[in-house]
């Protein structure tokens, strides 16, 4: 179990566009265990590699379905329309609503080599949108047409 240090916003690594892997090796497979561990530490759902200051496309997800380690994601179709609430490790204590495709079909390598197709709605879609976002560089505020502050998200839990 290692832990890794999660970039915060306004490190100059989460603007910068990722490298596609080229050789799944033994650091891959490392990387994708660390960042398991880091995502659970910090209770998140996703973490993409440039997040912990790794300029590769790979990113972990577990939505309440189990650990996905996603090497080389693309987001091959899409469609429908979410709108809500997004947060993020590298942006702490911040919230905004965000439109999402509700459905994406993802294609990327898993850790044992293999290519897998996936399916994913609601939150799952959310998420893979969000990561792949990193890859690139792009945080959800960006997209966020609705930023908020910690006094209306208080006030929201009231």
């Amino acid at each position: 179990m290692a832990y890794r240090q999660i970039r915060i916003d306004g490190d100059e690594v989460l603007r910068k566009k990722s490298r596609q892997v080229e050789k799944i090796d033994e650091k891959i497979l490392t990387l994708i265990e660390d960042m398991a561990d880091t995502m659970y530490k910090a209770d998140g759902v996703g973490l993409a590699a440039p997040q912990i200051g790794i300029l590769k496309r790979v990113v972990t997800i577990d939505v309440g379905e189990g650990l996905i380690g996603m090497i080389n994601p693309v987001i091959l179709e899409q469609r429908g329309e979410q709108d809500g609430p997004e947060g993020c490790l590298s942006l702490p204590g911040t919230t905004g609503d965000v439109k999402r495709p509700m459905y994406v079909k993802a294609k990327y390598t898993n850790p044992a080599g293999e290519t897998v197709i996936v399916e994913a709605e609601e939150l799952f879609a959310r998420c893979i949108c969000h990561e792949l976002d990193h890859l690139d560089g792009v945080l959800y505020k960006d997209r966020a047409h609705k930023m908020y502050t910690q006094d209306e998200l208080d006030n929201m839990k009231q």
